[in-house]
């Protein structure tokens, strides 16, 4: 069920650290927009492309035409190819599982039958719904503060000793967070860091 949607005519405010603001939920704080998810390539290219929703039984195809002005410098290959290519993503890996695995662990919702991203652009243009509080809950299970990926990122570049943006360290994960509309950047590293130095001294 939707609540309201009110449409924005300009991108949302990043904030100094690169996080993006929602002022009516101000602990959802990805970094990038969902331009920014599919221009530095996601999903294997076939985000979009025509599927068959169970949950909604029936078929859905252009759905990212909803947002046809964020695609237009961004191949057609990026957004509707029909075979998963992992040279197409960002970091030339594998990631992510099918929207079949999606439906059976029922994170899908009959208002956004492609997932999690379909949401976010929805959420991100302006629209409420009775969904927005489970998905940005799953958010921060993933890359919140708390978020189990990103700090699984963190601590092997600490176990590497190596810097935030060494792309030799997990790729996977960095392409999954990607998915999720978050990049790791030196100050979530830091202000990480010094957390899980601080809880290491605590129960030594």
């Amino acid at each position: 069920m939707i609540l309201k949607n009110n449409q924005r005519s300009s991108l949302n405010v990043k904030d100094k650290y690169g996080k993006i603001i929602f002022p009516d939920y101000p602990e959802f704080k990805p970094n990038l927009t969902p331009k920014e998810i599919f221009s530095r390539g996601s999903f294997g290219g076939i985000y979009w492309k025509e599927i068959y929703s169970n949950v909604a039984n029936k078929k859905f195809s252009d759905q990212h035409l909803e947002f046809s002005k964020w695609w237009d410098e961004i191949p057609n290959e990026l957004l509707i190819n029909e075979i998963y290519d992992k040279n197409l993503n960002r970091f030339k890996v594998s990631s992510g599982t099918s929207l079949r695995m999606w439906e059976s662990k029922g994170w899908i919702r009959e208002q956004d039958p492609y997932g999690w991203v379909q949401w976010y652009c929805r959420f991100f243009v302006g629209r409420r719904s009775i969904d927005d509080d489970r998905q940005i809950k799953r958010w921060l299970n993933f890359t919140g503060p708390k978020g189990r990926f990103k700090n699984m990122l963190i601590k092997k570049i600490i176990a590497n000793e190596t810097v935030f943006n060494d792309e030799s360290i997990s790729p996977v994960i960095r392409q999954s967070l990607q998915h999720w509309a978050y990049e790791l950047t030196q100050n979530d590293f830091e202000e990480a860091s010094l957390v899980l130095w601080k809880n290491q001294f605590v129960t030594s």
